[in-house]
């Protein structure tokens, strides 16, 4: 498909206009496209095909074919991974003292509790000690 100025679809003259005004303001040549913009033109090639977006938007047609694979296959990595829970190790005996700038102080013995409950314990009793 042969794309010529009058043929250009509304979407992809648009594209075209807000990477063009993003190339104008980048801060120094070479810095990434954003990630709107890319989204926004893999969503054209899907459209109108790989080369004449390619040519129409004035990207490199290795990137936007690779962009275009990856969100074909699934996407980017996930923003979040949850982890399996783990039976959380506790600690060993332990002496813990905290001295607050005020000069209140804390003493605490422990001995098998995880980090997580020994942080919640001293937070409780600092607080009720105030």
């Amino acid at each position: 498909m042969i794309v010529t100025s009058g043929s250009v679809s509304s979407g992809l003259e648009q594209t075209r206009r807000r990477i063009a005004l993003w190339r104008e303001q980048r801060a120094y040549r070479g810095a990434p496209m954003p990630a709107a913009l890319w989204r926004a033109a893999v969503a054209l090639a899907r459209r109108h095909g790989l080369s004449a977006t390619a040519r129409t938007l004035r990207l490199d047609y290795g990137s936007l074919k690779r962009r275009l694979n990856t969100a074909d296959r699934g996407g980017a990595s996930p923003a979040f991974v949850e982890l399996p829970a783990v039976a959380p190790l506790g600690l060993g005996p332990c002496v813990i003292e905290v001295e607050a700038p005020q000069g209140g102080r804390m003493r605490i013995e422990v001995s098998g509790v995880t980090v997580a409950d020994l942080v919640m314990l001293t937070q409780g009793a600092w607080v009720r000690e105030r």
